[in-house]
């Protein structure tokens, strides 16, 4: 085979390592930003932060809702924070030299952080072994209460039948009888909360009604009701409950009144989970009968070069350190110009939604206007992609709420008119309708079509079905209310 030399001209597109990192910016979320940025300034010597009154600082970043930056120590020309003495003393310790810095303190000058206070989050397990820890089992029955608790969910029923947990301590006592499993089970099943260790929702909600006491009024028929008529009570069968509990009507509805104030899910009230908070990259008011945009200033700080080691650099020397500096100076000043520019879109973004869904922010979701991503591409002359990552986990304050910027658009279905109304828009007719309902006769798919059709909106009654089980509505038949 012959080898030939061949030129040729051609283009290539390709990513340079800043434009890598301006996108990498634009797409991270308020958290992520923090992390980022944090790093930046413990990996890059140029960086600092730059203060209110114009100088410069390095620290640890935080969202100013969890902590304020405070730094009232006193720096020496050494570096160490106090004059430290030469000698201590052989027969005293640190502690008496020097205070503590948990030490509480006896003013009501500091303000206490609440989150600190906070005990850790406890669970139904931990809550039902300190409960196993305080009554008095044997040690065989302790060991099979410890199998019990262990099986049960986080709801508070039972992951396994007690015909499986005896099969399954079997292998650890020869001589265990059924019995002893299950009157273990009993014992266990009078813990806090009522209902705990259930073996299904009729067994969850006949412990509750045992744990009431006798002269409770009608205890006696929601106990026949929940043992034995539970499914007639979940389809509404109200002439058959009549006729199987022989009561009147009224004497029903105090029955079902009784049984609604019970738990089906006791172990949820148990469970504990920390909270999150959301922060929002921009805030929107209204002032002089117009919606201003404004970035939260508490995302990010201000970010400048360093002066003092920028000075060092010489720009004739080629020297390791040298070339090292230069090197920061550049990823610094690229870094810099990535966090502007990202503010700036995020900024140029949010405004241009607002701009466009003033309805929404004047009269909540049900005047929300179909918007998809191309619309604000097009006016801001950016591509779909930039658009997509800025609004992917950004969050905007309003009057109505924290929201999503995602939220903002939505598909949209025609009007008889020849207009468009949003999705968002439709869903929030549906659940106004459902929720003004008569629910002795609630509305049907095909009702709420009609009501819609009658507004100009031609929505198919399909559609209202996929729009109501996307907020989690139940159907008509399941919504109806008789009891």
């Amino acid at each position: 085979m012959k080898q030939t030399l061949n030129l040729r001209l051609g283009q290539q597109l390709t990513m340079t390592p800043q434009l890598q990192h301006a996108i990498k910016l634009l797409q991270m979320s308020t958290l992520e930003l923090q992390q980022e940025i944090q790093q930046a300034l413990e990996s890059n010597i140029m960086l600092e932060i730059t203060d209110d009154d114009g100088s410069g600082s390095r620290g640890e970043i935080t969202s100013t809702s969890e902590k304020k930056l405070e730094n009232t120590d006193s720096f020496t020309s050494e570096g160490s924070q106090t004059n430290i003495p030469d000698e201590l003393p052989v027969d005293s310790s640190w502690d008496d030299i020097y205070e503590s810095s948990a030490a509480p303190s006896s003013g009501n000058n500091e303000t206490i952080e609440f989150e600190s206070q906070r005990s850790n989050s406890s669970t139904l397990l931990d809550h039902l072994l300190w409960q196993l820890e305080l009554t008095p089992f044997s040690e065989r029955d302790h060991a099979i209460a410890m199998t019990v608790i262990d099986s049960v969910n986080e709801d508070g029923y039972l992951s396994s039948t007690p015909a499986d947990i005896y099969e399954g301590l079997q292998n650890q006592f020869d001589d265990l009888d059924f019995d002893e499993v299950i009157a273990v089970l009993h014992r266990v099943q009078q813990f806090d909360p009522a209902g705990v260790a259930a073996i299904d929702l009729s067994d969850c909600l006949r412990l509750q009604l045992l744990q009431l006491p006798e002269e409770t009024p009608y205890r006696k028929e929601a106990l026949l009701v929940v043992t034995r008529y539970l499914k007639l009570l979940a389809t509404h069968e109200q002439a058959k409950l009549l006729k199987k509990l022989d009561v009147s009507e009224r004497e029903l509805n105090e029955i079902v009144s009784l049984i609604r104030t019970l738990d089906p899910k006791p172990g949820a009230q148990i469970q504990e989970s920390d909270s999150e908070y959301v922060i929002p990259d921009v805030y929107v008011t209204k002032q002089h009968e117009r919606w201003r945009v404004d970035l939260n200033p508490d995302i990010a700080p201000k970010l400048r070069i360093n002066p003092f080691y920028s000075t060092l650099i010489k720009r004739a020397d080629n020297s390791k350190d040298n070339v090292c500096m230069k090197d920061h100076l550049q990823e610094a000043k690229w870094f810099i110009k990535n966090l502007h520019n990202r503010n700036d879109t995020l900024l140029r973004v949010a405004r241009s939604i607002v701009e466009k869904q003033t309805a929404f922010l004047d009269h909540g979701s049900i005047a929300m206007k179909p918007m998809v991503l191309r619309d604000i591409a097009e006016e801001l002359k950016l591509h779909e992609s930039t658009i997509s990552r800025v609004t992917t986990h950004k969050f905007m304050h309003t009057p109505n709420g924290i929201i999503e910027f995602k939220y903002f658009f939505s598909s949209h279905v025609s009007t008889k008119d020849g207009g468009e109304c949003s999705s968002t828009a439709i869903r929030s007719f549906i659940k106004e309708l459902i929720d003004n309902e008569n629910q002795g006769r609630p509305l049907s798919d095909s009702k709420i079509a009609d009501f819609l059709q009658a507004k100009g909106i031609n929505v198919a009654r399909r559609t209202i079905a996929k729009y109501r089980e996307a907020m989690f509505i139940s159907s008509s038949s399941q919504r109806k209310r008789i009891l």
